[in-house]
């Protein structure tokens, strides 16, 4: 198997004279995984995340199938139950958490980098994934832990809307399928589904190991090759399927008796890695991504006071992210409500930003983002990332010094090419009569 090293010098600029350096070291373990380190040393802590390409968007015909396995993967083996596993990362200090999306599962790991207390938690955390043998009691009690949390889901108008967006957006695409399963699914999920999938998916050549703390390159191999060696080698998952921009508006009412209704409307945006997301994200944050001082906040807040939440947002995946605005907002007003988030988009794809709030994004979005990187475990979700998307190591420098060379017309043409509103999915979660009232 080929083995390699990759190193790059990684540079944020603070915006205020300062600079975090971080050299992101890339190779492969002998089976296959990929690694990416980053020895940060000023903590005696070391975070570990483990990312297989093993989300929801592989779940098939078993909706549910990807999140249950995620959630069941620690919970047991041959040698050593739940208990005792949980028990041996206490002892040390470790905490170990496990998450799930569409495009990923993911194993994370933080414990303290002192050998005598980092080694036994790697060697505790390599075979519970590498022999996890997912009792029929436990796949039982997940299984209806999920269930009860789908029932609750259908008294929350939030739940609903986001489930009828997915599907509105992604129509008969893998991302379309709900990662927490629907009540229709989740009863049939079997243990031997469960086996199945973990030993499709979870394996050496389908995973990327990020690592960040308190190590020399030397240790950081070690840990990697524990982590990666217990797993089959594995095969390459078939990529997914390309997502289709729709063809025409379509509104979905979701009858919901409430004092408000929750709208969301939008549709898929672009992938990881794709150059548009600069100028999408900084359009974005000006249209309601930016909190109050964006310019939903102010029209639907401030100006109007038809709602105290209003947003926008845009992300990305392996295929096609979302791009979406949302609010809830009195019934009485949801028409207008309507007609100033479209009006608002529309406006900025039409007239481009004013140079004042172009500005103030830039300044707000280049300001803060170091502040997303001041800890190992920030650090870390953006280096998974960053290994588990194929991105350049120099993608978060990039990020700042793309978002400091945009200027109004770039944005514009990119809301105005990529986001359509006569393409996009309306979402209306409300009561009947409210939301039949409205186009």
């Amino acid at each position: 198997m080929k083995r390699w090293l990759i190193t790059a010098m990684l540079i944020i600029n603070s915006g205020a004279g300062g600079a975090m350096e971080a050299e992101i070291e890339q190779w492969e373990t002998a089976n296959g995984s990929k690694v990416l380190f980053v020895a940060r040393h000023e903590l005696p802590i070391v975070d570990v995340r483990i990312a297989f390409a093993a989300g929801s968007a592989r779940d098939g015909s078993q909706a549910g199938l990807a999140r249950l396995t995620n959630q069941l993967v620690l919970d047991g083996t041959s040698a050593r139950d739940a208990g005792e596993i949980a028990r041996h990362f206490e002892r040390y200090g470790a905490r170990v958490s496990t998450n799930s999306g569409r495009d990923t599962a993911e194993v994370s790991l933080r414990a303290l980098s002192e050998p005598e207390r980092l080694d036994p938690v790697i060697d505790n955390l390599a075979n519970a994934l590498a022999n996890a043998n997912f009792p029929a009691d436990a796949v039982a009690r997940v299984r209806q832990q999920m269930r009860l949390g789908l029932e609750q889901a259908q008294s929350s108008p939030s739940a609903l809307a986001e489930q009828a967006f997915a599907e509105g957006i992604y129509a008969d695409h893998p991302y379309a399928t709900p990662p927490g399963g629907s009540l229709e699914s989740v009863p049939q999920l079997t243990r031997e589904a469960v086996v199945t999938f973990h030993r499709r998916h979870y394996t050496a050549s389908n995973a990327t190991i990020a690592i960040v703390g308190d190590l020399e390159t030397s240790a950081a191999k070690t840990i990697a090759e524990q982590l990666s060696g217990g797993l089959p080698v594995g095969e390459a998952l078939a990529p997914l399927p390309e997502v289709k921009q729709p063809t025409s508006a379509q509104t979905i009412r979701v009858p919901f008796q409430a004092e408000q209704t929750h709208v969301l409307i939008g549709q898929p945006s672009v992938r990881r890695g794709d150059p548009a997301y600069y100028a999408l994200y900084m359009g974005n944050h000006m249209l309601g991504g930016g909190g109050l001082s964006s310019l939903l906040a102010e029209r639907m807040r401030e100006e109007r006071g038809l709602s105290y939440s209003s947003s926008s947002q845009v992300t990305t995946g392996a295929r096609r992210g979302r791009f979406q605005m949302g609010t809830q907002v009195r019934n009485d007003a949801l028409g207008e409500a309507l007609e100033v988030l479209r009006t608002s988009l529309g406006e900025l794809q039409t007239q481009g930003p004013s140079s004042e709030r172009l500005e103030a994004s830039r300044r707000n979005i280049t300001g803060s983002f170091p502040l997303q990187l001041d800890s190992n475990r920030d650090l870390l979700g953006y280096v998974s990332s960053i290994g588990f998307y194929d991105l350049p190591h120099d993608y978060l420098q990039q990020f700042v010094d793309r978002i400091e060379a945009l200027d109004d017309s770039s944005v514009q043409n990119a809301l105005r090419d990529h986001l359509e509103l006569n393409r996009m999915t309306t979402v209306l979660v409300g009561p009947e009569a409210i939301i039949n009232a409205v186009e």
